[in-house]
């Protein structure tokens, strides 16, 4: 889409690169936000990206990078998590609230920051924008030994399922997405697949945002589930 900003904050190998170059190929300027952003300079020389530092639960940073994109805002997707494990009863509550905040808080930022921005812009096939939430089975079920992570991810669901409702009828599309399961990443040994498909495919889960994205609105989804067909329910 020409004329029109795509942020990805959390850019990393995995998803994002594969969001960022299948938004770039569609003819956005996709803006990366992480907060590392030197691991990100192959992707900015594949795709034209740009490239900046930022740690997502911090709202004056998060609103900067909103400030200063280059063209009007069509699509924006958080895909940071925190995970802090370990029984309940050792856990460091300076950790989890961290982890909560990034989870959860920087969600609340970045919808925040798109919706602004999303609900003046002019139709386009019935359509404002689109904001994408990547979610996870803990976002559905609390598993044990887990419960920042549940609590980061439901909270984040609820406030997909909230910023829908009232979006929706505004025109800007939103949507929460359950990844459940393991995403395959070539940088990672422990996450490659072994042509089995019992991982999801990053290109793939990227596909499905895509067809989020290009949903009629007579029939906009507002939550989508994701898992490899060996997945167990």
């Amino acid at each position: 889409m020409a004329n029109a900003s795509a942020v990805i904050i959390g850019a990393g190998s995995g998803l994002s690169a594969s969001l960022a170059r299948k938004l770039s190929a569609r003819g956005y300027s996709v803006v990366l936000g992480a907060r590392n952003t030197d691991k990100l300079a192959g992707l900015v020389s594949d795709t034209g990206a740009k490239a900046v530092a930022v740690d997502g639960s911090d709202p004056s940073a998060m609103a900067g990078l909103f400030s200063d994109l280059d063209a009007p805002l069509r699509v924006a997707i958080y895909n940071p998590s925190a995970r802090q494990r370990g029984p309940l009863a050792s856990l460091d509550p300076e950790e989890v609230r961290r982890a909560v905040e990034i989870t959860a808080f920087g969600s609340f930022l970045l919808g925040q920051e798109a919706a602004k921005r999303m609900l003046h812009n002019p139709e386009i096939d019935g359509c404002k924008g689109t904001i994408l939430f990547t979610g996870a089975s803990a976002g559905v079920k609390g598993f044990a030994n887990s419960a920042p992570f549940a609590m980061g991810k439901f909270a984040q669901r609820g406030l997909a399922q909230s910023m829908s409702r009232e979006l929706h009828p505004q025109g800007v599309h939103v949507a929460w997405v359950n990844i459940d399961g393991g995403i395959s990443n070539p940088d990672r040994p422990e996450r490659t697949d072994d042509g089995s498909d019992k991982m999801l495919h990053p290109d793939a889960i990227a596909d499905s945002y895509l067809a989020l994205m290009d949903q009629h609105r007579s029939a906009w989804s507002e939550e989508l589930n994701l898992r490899p067909w060996v997945e167990r329910f």
